[in-house]
């Protein structure tokens, strides 16, 4: 029996393993692949495991997600984001579940059913969308931070939520408003009692591990408190993950902050990864079967619903029509969180296994659609709204510059390289005129007369209102790529004389920038590198003069000396290398002149030769190979190898 459990564990583990592969390189997220494990090896499927047998080891998975919830729980960043975050996302929740909640109880459910389908169509899934908004680059645009705030409520909601399930059921029977009252009583004082206990207590606890320095009792100590502290709120009657969502949030503004959530990041991934198997045993294919056209109905009104709720308050609150559709379409699917609120619900008795197979279907549906909808929110928030300018353009009387020496720059993107560019150019009475989209940002450089204008600098019609057209230079210094490859083709086609400088963080697409139009691309990592080697140089009494030419040098040549590296332990495939070949007596490139190598052919680049401990660099195409000549090759890892035995062998 024993051996037959390992195998069926063995067997789940690898179909979870071909499940994340496959639906990763759909582009889905890795939660469905926990999902459909769970189908396949619970009760609808093969029968291996029944959702109680793993539950329990499953309910650790939410503790510890809820442990490091509380671990990323800023209050310096919730006060900053108060008014959208306790505007719009208090008033997103309490809609959606009040509104969600009514339709459930005039469709036959009880009031408490009514309160749990409310509360959990009303989450949407914060991995999910944090993810694809920070690969698409729109973390920092609008609709990215409206939708970051009305997520940082929506897990915050979850916490009171947790409270709430434990007591609306009592072995099935719900309780009375004063048993509810009371439990509500006996979570705060709980939660002060942990309060008082980790602000004076588990400091000191932390203090003295760290001081032992033993990664071992670190992350035992981690674990330890998470657990304990769920035991405790779950002796009081509340819900496991609530006591350990406390004990995070206490350690979130400690030091240890970053080596615990390390720490306990490969316990809750593995953890929380059975949770989801254990949801997808709740699948019964039979009741999907049965009730298809219901979950399809249903996840049509859940999706629509969540979006027009999302869009009617954010255009209340005065937001730009685009702004609010591509929002509410990245907030219209249903959530992780939900699971929990599901998975608890069906334990506590609360919500018949009909109604849960259907809402787990449809927010399993729901996620698998939200990466399209979110990729493509914008375009599709383009098309029902129409290409106008946005509302704060459009109020903004843009004044241009009035120079006759046409020294004349536009930047794009006010951070911290924008802000340091446009006071140099303000030292030296240069005109310039700048686009950023952070609001906030906008209006303070305003206020301090700084000719800054809020407006997606990715917009055809925004750049023309800012005269991109009459500009001398372009400065684009965004550090995502895609907002930097549209803004720069957008740039160059207005623009077609100007100079437009870009700033990257790395050498990656420089060339591809280029061939874009780019004037000149300015790595910051190589160009930090330099600056380290000026002054390296300096100190070493190199002439200022030469110093400085050796710099341009590297720039006209495109940082040529920067691109080749000896390989360690970890080779990165994508980046050129640099790799010694030692000329023995008997390879076959001795005696032969470096313009009769192929070099082209092989994709390296001969970088230098070193003989009897000078180099010469470059080598002449004249130049003799001789034996114990050391060649230094740049190039792929792939090319150096071909080229390395090319040298030797022939």
């Amino acid at each position: 029996m024993e051996h037959n459990m390992f195998i069926h564990i063995l067997f789940m583990l690898v179909i979870a393993i071909v499940s994340i592969a496959v639906l990763g390189r759909l582009g889905l997220p890795a939660i469905l692949a926990y999902l459909l494990t769970g189908v396949i090896s619970g009760p609808s499927g093969l029968h291996w495991f029944t959702q109680q047998q793993v539950h329990f080891v499953a309910e650790l998975g939410v503790v510890l997600l809820m442990f490091t919830l509380g671990l990323e729980f800023s209050v310096p960043r919730l006060w900053s984001m108060r008014r959208t975050v306790f505007g719009l996302g208090s008033a997103q929740v309490i809609v959606t579940t009040f509104i969600a909640g009514g339709i459930a109880y005039f469709l036959g459910q009880n009031i408490v059913a009514a309160v749990v389908i409310g509360s959990a169509i009303a989450l949407s899934s914060t991995a999910i969308v944090l993810k694809l908004m920070n690969e698409q680059g729109w973390l920092r645009r609008r609709h990215g931070e409206l939708s970051i705030s009305v997520l940082l409520f929506q897990d915050l909601a979850v916490v009171p939520m947790l409270i709430l399930l434990p007591l609306l059921a009592s072995d099935g029977t719900p309780m009375s408003l004063n048993g509810i009252f009371y439990g509500l009583l006996t979570g705060i004082l709980a939660f002060l009692g942990l309060m008082s206990f980790g602000k004076w207590v588990l400091p000191r606890i932390f203090d003295e591990v760290a001081r032992s320095r033993s990664n071992e009792l670190f992350v035992l100590s981690t674990l330890v408190v998470a657990l304990v502290t769920g035991a405790f709120t779950q002796w009081l009657g509340l819900s496991m993950a609530l006591g350990a969502f406390i004990a995070g949030m206490l350690l979130g503004e400690s030091q240890y902050r970053r080596q615990l959530e390390a720490d306990i990041r490969p316990f809750r991934d593995l953890l929380m990864g059975l949770f989801f198997i254990s949801i997808g045993m709740l699948l019964d294919f039979n009741l999907v079967l049965q009730y298809w056209w219901q979950i399809l109905v249903t996840l049509i009104a859940v999706v629509v619903l969540k979006i027009v709720i999302v869009y009617g308050l954010l255009k209340l609150a005065g937001e730009h029509a685009k702004v609010a559709l591509s929002t509410a379409i990245s907030l219209g699917q249903v959530g992780e969180f939900s699971f929990v609120l599901l998975a608890l619900a069906v334990n506590y008795q609360l919500l018949d296994k009909e109604v849960s197979t259907i809402l787990v279907a449809v927010a399993v549906i729901s996620m698998s659609l939200s990466p399209w909808l979110i990729r493509n929110s914008v375009d599709i928030a383009k098309k029902f709204k129409g290409g106008k300018p946005s509302k704060e353009m459009a109020d903004q009387t843009v004044v241009l510059p009035t120079s006759e020496d046409d020294d004349f720059v536009v930047i794009l993107g006010y951070g911290r390289v924008g802000q340091t560019i446009a006071r140099f150019l303000k030292t030296e009475a240069i005109n310039y005129i700048v686009l950023d989209l952070d609001p906030t940002r906008v209006t303070e450089s305003r206020a301090a007369g700084e000719p800054v204008y809020f407006g997606d600098a990715c917009k055809m019609g925004i750049l023309k209102r800012v005269g991109i057209r009459q500009a001398s230079m372009v400065v684009v210094t965004f550090a995502e790529e895609r907002q930097t490859e549209e803004a720069l083709a957008l740039s160059r086609k207005l623009a077609p004389d100007a100079k437009i400088l870009v700033r990257t963080r790395d050498d990656s697409n420089l060339t591809e920038l280029k061939e874009a139009g780019a004037t000149q691309v300015i790595p910051e990592s190589l160009e930090g590198s330099l600056m380290l080697v000026s002054q390296v140089l300096y100190k070493c009494g190199v002439p200022l003069a030469r110093i400085i030419k050796r710099l341009e040098s590297e720039r006209r040549n495109h940082y040529q000396y920067l691109h080749g590296f000896f390989s360690g332990t970890e080779t990165d495939f994508t980046l050129d290398l640099l790799h010694a070949v030692s000329l023995s007596t008997s390879a076959s490139s001795v005696g032969k002149k470096v313009a009769d190598i192929p070099w082209l052919q092989l994709d390296v680049e001969l970088r230098a030769v070193r003989r009897k401990g000078a180099e010469i660099e470059p080598a002449p195409d004249d130049w003799v190979l001789r034996r114990n000549d050391i060649l230094m090759l740049v190039g792929k890892p792939r090319s150096i190898e071909k080229a390395e035995e090319y040298l030797l062998q022939g």
